[in-house]
């Protein structure tokens, strides 16, 4: 279902303008008009969603599908020293439409993942949160 006040939806179906690089029937790719580095690319399911666990399996299949051929691609054009995928949820969507960013990384490229200071209490906790996380897990439905 396409939802007609949705940016998400309008450029995952070509409402909007986008420099499109790849599509199926599920989602489309593009290139971000704010590209972190030359060759970051956005990919968008066709289908409104707003976060990433409530999309359908044929489309996530198709979404992972996806994101391993930009990787690929992305390998091949720029020979980065890596290659980031990245996805928020929430209130971090600032599209409110389920995107995942894929894009070359280098070495010193500026970008970067900055990580509290003490961590410890988590650290400390890690057998209470896995027993937490595996049974709530063994209490979802698929």
């Amino acid at each position: 279902m396409i939802e007609n006040t949705c940016l998400g939806c309008q450029l995952a179906n070509g409402q909007v303008q986008a420099h499109v690089v790849y599509e199926n029937e599920w989602l489309t790719c593009f290139l971000d008009i704010a590209p972190l580095n030359e060759g970051h690319v956005l990919l968008l399911p066709k289908r409104h969603v707003a976060e990433l666990e409530d999309m359908e399996e044929a489309t996530s299949a198709a979404m992972l599908k996806a994101v391993m051929k930009m990787s690929r691609v992305l390998k091949i054009r720029y020979q980065p020293d890596g290659v980031t995928i990245l996805q928020n949820g929430g209130t971090f969507n600032d599209l409110g439409h389920v995107h995942v960013h894929v894009f070359p990384r280098y070495k010193g490229d500026g970008f970067g993942w900055v990580e509290p200071e003490d961590r410890n209490d988590n650290r400390n906790r890690l057998a209470e949160t896995k027993l937490d996380l595996v049974n709530i897990i063994n209490n979802l439905r698929d």
